[in-house]
């Protein structure tokens, strides 16, 4: 069960880490790429202009295609003027998270979309934590999260599938503690969030994030592992704040893995214990 998979109930969502993915890599030709066996003097002093003259040039190349400010519109080959990029789907906002907090959990948003998709990004966070593996705080999460309604039909299903045999597979034991000297690791990572849908009264938004779930110890058998997925949630505006009403989710989009080296047990276990979780805010 991979972060915020709570809803599978039961069903291992793990994705196998172990598969090599290829890549296309740019490979410099190991002789000298400027003609191999050195010359003269002058020949060298002219070689020398030429490669600083190539590299002047693409410098000013690329200050040229990356310079900012320049009101002008551009112009096609067609002669028409081209749609410069819009940034504001990922620009901030520039609104300050909440300070306010239930349970420890981020409250008080603001009766905005940006308000909505603040809160499902926050919610993610909280659901996706290792409160979850426990009974008395997952019921404080749920509560906190959920409307009254849909908390009320959650909680025992959700007890149902927190069962001790699952726990034993996450390496937890039926208080969903974790072995001495291991550390459990269970964590959301919003990358993004978008309002699918939004009125006063409800909103649909979606949160892209990075999982990441397992058992970070000398004797751990389930090492931590990352998995990518889209949480989608249905918000109600409901006593002064967005609640979930409703929520599902779906694999993806994943990014081709790159080439880091994995981590050992004992820095992935002291990279949890010293870097906190964040407030979120569009």
């Amino acid at each position: 069960m991979t972060p915020g998979d709570e809803h599978d109930y039961g069903e291992s969502a793990r994705n196998d880490q172990g598969h090599e993915y290829g890549g296309t890599r740019l490979r410099l030709p190991e002789n000298d790429p400027y003609g191999g066996a050195r010359r003269g003097g002058r020949s060298s002093s002219r070689s020398l202009v030429t490669v600083v003259g190539v590299v002047v040039l693409l410098i000013a190349a690329i200050a040229f295609a990356n310079r900012g400010g320049d009101d002008s519109p551009s112009t096609s080959a067609s002669g028409g003027t081209a749609d410069k990029p819009n940034t504001s789907s990922t620009a901030a906002s520039g609104t300050k998270p909440v300070e306010s907090k239930t349970g420890g959990i981020p409250s008080g948003f603001a009766h905005t979309q940006q308000g909505a998709q603040s809160a499902a990004a926050n919610y993610a966070v909280a659901l996706g934590s290792t409160g979850m593996f426990q009974k008395d705080s997952r019921h404080d999460l749920v509560d906190t999260v959920y409307t009254t309604a849909a908390a009320a039909k959650l909680r025992t299903a959700m007890d149902q599938a927190y069962s001790a045999d699952f726990l034993a597979k996450m390496g937890l034991d039926a208080e969903g503690k974790a072995p001495e000297g291991n550390t459990f690791v269970s964590r959301v990572v919003p990358v993004g969030t978008t309002a699918q849908t939004y009125s006063d009264s409800t909103a649909k938004v979606a949160v892209w994030y990075l999982g990441l779930i397992g058992m970070s110890g000398t004797t751990s058998t389930d090492p931590v592992t990352s998995s990518w997925k889209t949480w989608t949630f249905d918000l109600a505006w409901t006593d002064g704040d967005w609640k979930i009403a409703d929520d599902q989710q779906q694999d993806g989009p994943a990014p081709v893995p790159g080439d880091d080296s994995a981590a050992t047990s004992d820095e992935i276990s002291k990279a949890i214990e010293e870097y906190g979780g964040f407030t979120y805010a569009r």
